[in-house]
C-alpha cells in the first residue's frame, strides 16, 4: 500500500508499508542515527550496529517515508511477537563473542515490550536530519494507525525517554496521552536516561487535522 503526500517546502514523500528490498542498510543507518545514543551501551560501536540491525530487520513491521526513491524516514511497530528490530540472544553472541555479548543481551532486554492484548507497540521514529520537522514524522503516526485499524487493534502504545522532549511533543500533537511514567534514575548513568513515559493513543480516534500541510 502506497500513497503520496506532499511535504512542505518539497516534493511528494511516498508512505508505504514495508521496507523496500534493498534499502535495509539506509534503514538501519537512519534507526541508529535516531536511536544509537540510547542503544549505544548495548549494541556500539556503530560499525558493528548498523550491521547487525540491518541483518536482523523485519522489513513487514516498519511503514516507510520515501523522497525520489530514497528512504527518509520510517516507524516500526511489534505485534504478533514481531518488531522491526530482531535479533535472538544466540546472533549477538555470535555478533559480540560470548564475553561481551551476555552484557549486551540483558540491557538490550531492558527494552522489551509487551503488546497488551488488542494493542499495537510502536517501536519508534527515525526520519532524515535533512527532513526533520516537515511532517514525515506525522505521516509516519499516521499509516502506523491505519496498520493497527487493519490488524483490529483498539489502541497504540509507545514508550519515550525522558531526553527526547520533541519526540513527545510530536506524540502528543499526533493524539497519543501520557499514560503513566517510570522513573530509572539507576539507568542514567548507563543509558543515558532517567524516565520513561508510557503514551496511549486510541485507534478508533479521528486522526488530527492538518495532516497534508503538517
Amino acid at each position: 500500500m502506497e500513497r503520496d503526500v506532499t511535504q512542505r517546502g518539497g516534493g511528494p514523500v511516498t508512505v508505504r508499508r514495508g521496507i523496500p528490498a534493498g534499502a535495509e542498510r539506509r534503514a538501519a543507518e537512519l534507526y541508529w542515527d535516531a536511536f544509537g545514543r540510547k542503544l549505544g551501551p548495548a549494541l556500539d560501536p556503530p560499525d558493528k550496529a548498523v550491521p547487525f540491525i540491518a541483518a536482523h530487520l523485519n522489513a513487514d513491521r516498519a511503514v516507510c517515508a520515501l523522497l525520489d526513491g530514497r528512504l527518509v524516514g520510517l516507524a516500526g511497530h511489534q505485534y504478533g511477537g514481531r518488531s522491526l528490530t530482531g535479533g535472538s540472544a544466540r546472533a549477538v553472541l555470535r555478533a559480540y563473542g560470548h564475553l561481551g555479548g551476555l552484557r549486551r543481551v540483558l540491557l538490550l532486554a531492558l527494552f522489551h515490550r509487551r503488546p497488551a492484548p488488542g494493542q499495537l507497540v510502536m517501536d519508534g521514529i527515525a526520519v532524515d536530519r535533512d527532513l526533520r520537522g516537515r511532517g514525515v514524522g506525522s505521516l509516519l503516526i499516521e499509516e502506523t494507525a491505519a496498520v493497527a485499524a487493519d490488524l483490529g487493534c483498539r489502541q497504540i502504545r509507545l514508550d519515550v525517554i525522558d531526553t527526547n522532549p520533541r519526540a513527545r511533543t510530536l506524540y502528543e500533537r499526533r493524539g497519543f496521552t501520557a499514560v503513566r511514567t517510570q522513573h530509572t534514575p539507576c539507568l542514567r548513568g548507563l543509558l543515558g536516561f532517567g524516565a520513561v513515559t508510557t503514551m496511549h493513543r486510541s485507534v478508533a480516534e479521528k486522526a488530527p487535522e492538518g495532516l497534508s500541510t503538517p
